[in-house]
């Protein structure tokens, strides 16, 4: 029994290592689109981001989480499994609705822009599963999106 819980363990590990590095791999690719620095992956921005999402499935809610000093963008799905290059994906098909010469956003952009902020240094997300539910939450840090400023 001890040999099976080690090897779960192990496996999850290299899942959310493998998790780390497509997620951080996708916001790095939508961000050199624009010509802004690459973030780095932060485990303690990651922890942050996983216990927010636990809490969200547990609660069965779906919201930011309040009075945070970071970036935060959010992902959820019923009845079907995600990945890291789908959500980064969604999040960054809103760059279509902005306008970067005006800086101003038709529908909804502040997952795009909080990607791609050019003040933006580190980033760590979680994911969590439960219920027949996906949870996603990726922290950003610094954050992003002041009103009046360009992301880049």
């Amino acid at each position: 029994m001890r040999g099976a819980l080690v090897l779960f363990v192990l496996m999850a590990g290299q899942a959310a290592g493998q998790m780390e590095r497509e997620m951080l791999a996708a916001h790095n690719a939508v961000r050199a689109r624009v010509g802004v620095p690459r973030l780095v992956w932060s485990g303690e921005l990651a922890r942050y981001a996983r216990e927010w999402a636990e809490r969200l499935v547990v609660r069965r809610e779906f919201g930011h989480r309040p009075d945070t000093p970071l970036g935060e963008n959010l992902f959820s799905i019923t009845g079907d499994v995600s990945s890291a290059r789908k959500v980064v994906g969604v999040w960054a098909a809103e760059a279509k609705g902005y306008n970067h010469r005006a800086n101003r956003c038709r529908g909804v952009c502040g997952h795009y822009t909080q990607i791609v902020w050019r003040e933006t240094e580190r980033v760590g997300c979680g994911v969590a599963r439960g219920g027949g539910r996906e949870v996603w939450v990726c922290n950003y840090d610094p954050p992003g999106n002041w009103d009046g400023r360009r992301p880049y």
